[in-house]
């Protein structure tokens, strides 16, 4: 049955307006996103043919490029609107003052670093910058390398901090090859940064290193 012929009351832009985004199911939203079905597939039957395949909402929206056009109904265009999505969302969150998270723990600190890091490809070193009070201050990747590999250079991470008056910062790194133990090489220029921070009493809260699912705290395992 066409989107069109079905009750009002069941369409999901009509439900939204009359309900609150709140009241869609994630299948319902993602229609809403995607607009339009493909031949044999209304919008709404997509859209849970998409999540299905995915096996979750978060891995569909956190899907590498590549991944994300091999699935039907979805394509460059569609990658580019989700990715602008998300960073419309992550940026109205990290500028309301009322949202500012508190980094206390390293379970939150993980969820937040992999969602801004599971998608890509190659090797890319990120810091958190935070306030005194732990409080999120900005989220930058600062260093990009091959497919296993990203040169770090610790005045560039003080730099950044004292452009944005942090004073804490969290590491973050992704291993493309999906295992998350830290490597010697994680190791030692961690201590690098810790040494070049601590000179401006910068604190450096944790280093966590991005798996594939798998993610691991640094200050957890005692290597900080």
């Amino acid at each position: 049955m066409k989107m069109s012929q079905w009750p009002e009351a069941e369409r999901p832009r009509e439900k939204l307006l009359n309900l609150g985004p709140q009241s869609l199911s994630d299948a319902e939203l993602l229609a809403i996103f995607l607009r339009t079905g493909i031949p044999g597939f209304n919008v709404v039957d997509l859209a849970r043919q998409l999540l299905a395949e995915f096996g979750s909402l978060k891995r569909l929206m956190s899907a590498s490029h590549p991944h994300f056009c091999q699935a039907k109904g979805l394509g460059t265009a569609k990658f580019v609107q989700l990715q602008a999505v998300l960073e419309l969302s992550r940026r109205y969150f990290e500028s309301d003052p009322e949202q500012k998270p508190q980094f206390t723990s390293s379970a939150y600190t993980m969820d937040f670093i992999s969602r801004r890091m599971t998608h890509y490809t190659q090797e890319v070193f990120a810091v958190l910058l935070l306030d005194s009070q732990h409080q999120f201050l900005h989220f930058q990747p600062v260093f990009f390398g091959t497919i296993n590999a990203a040169p770090v250079y610790p005045r560039e991470l003080v730099k950044l901090a004292i452009a944005h008056n942090a004073a804490a910062v969290i590491l973050a790194h992704n291993h493309p090859s999906g295992i998350s133990e830290p490597s010697s090489a994680d190791r030692q220029i961690t201590q690098r940064i810790v040494d070049a921070m601590a000179l401006l009493d910068i604190r450096v809260l944790d280093h966590i290193v991005v798996g594939d699912g798998r993610h691991t705290s640094m200050a957890e395992r005692g290597m900080l």
